[in-house]
């Protein structure tokens, strides 16, 4: 059983480093709250991103299909970003992660001030 998990890491590591980028997890946590948005939406939410890195994480997030991208063909063009169902079941163990980060942030920020670390 041990050895299964351990090579289940390496793949699990890659899938999870999709999300755990500095503004992907964001970004899912900021659909979840709001529903469907849109990219001047999202934009707004999140500050210090630029336009160009909010598109390249929304289009990463597409190809995993975390994220649905629905185009309507109006003018001006009006795109909308929402969770898949997959993006959904994803929430409950991030949410997890989130408080479990949250509980233990004072500790592990000690300990990043004592070996200089940010």
């Amino acid at each position: 059983m041990e050895n299964n998990f351990e090579e289940a890491v390496c793949p699990a590591c890659s899938i999870i480093d999709r999300f755990g980028d500095k503004w992907s997890l964001r970004i899912l946590i900021l659909l979840h709250t709001h529903g469907t948005m849109r990219f001047n939406e999202i934009f707004k939410h999140m500050p210090n991103i630029s336009q160009r890195m909010l598109s390249v994480a929304l289009k990463s997030l597409e190809a995993d299909k975390l994220v649905s991208r629905k185009a309507y063909p109006e003018i001006p063009p009006r795109v909308e970003y929402a969770l898949t169902p997959l993006g959904r079941s994803l929430i409950p163990p991030l949410e997890g992660v989130i408080r479990w980060a949250i509980s233990n942030a004072d500790e592990i920020l000690e300990h990043r001030n004592k070996s200089g670390r940010k």
